[in-house]
């Protein structure tokens, strides 16, 4: 069962920050420059935190991961956008 994340990051340096957000874009979509909604099952998040702690400095940067609970169906009763709106993550095929 797979659940809705907001992940959000700031990162000190800008060569780091494209990795990052590159890294990002494997595990969610972007809704804004260092903001990723994201549907993931307990091991997707496990690796996408591996992924993550690799790539910063610890002691510099910062993410913070949300845990909007269970995708199905609900995740956008739980998200507000107030301007322009981004569609969130879809529910789709995962192939291995």
């Amino acid at each position: 069962m797979a659940n809705f994340f907001l992940v959000t990051y700031d990162i000190m340096d800008p060569r780091r920050w494209q990795k990052v957000h590159r890294a990002m874009k494997g595990f969610g979509q972007p809704l804004q420059y260092s903001v990723f909604a994201c549907e993931l099952s307990d091991t997707q998040r496990v690796r996408m935190l591996a992924a993550l702690e690799e790539l910063i400095q610890t002691d510099q940067d910062r993410v913070i991961v949300v845990d909007l609970g269970p995708a199905k169906g609900s995740a956008s009763d739980r998200v507000t956008f107030l301007g322009r709106q981004e569609p969130l993550p879809e529910r789709s095929a995962i192939i291995v």
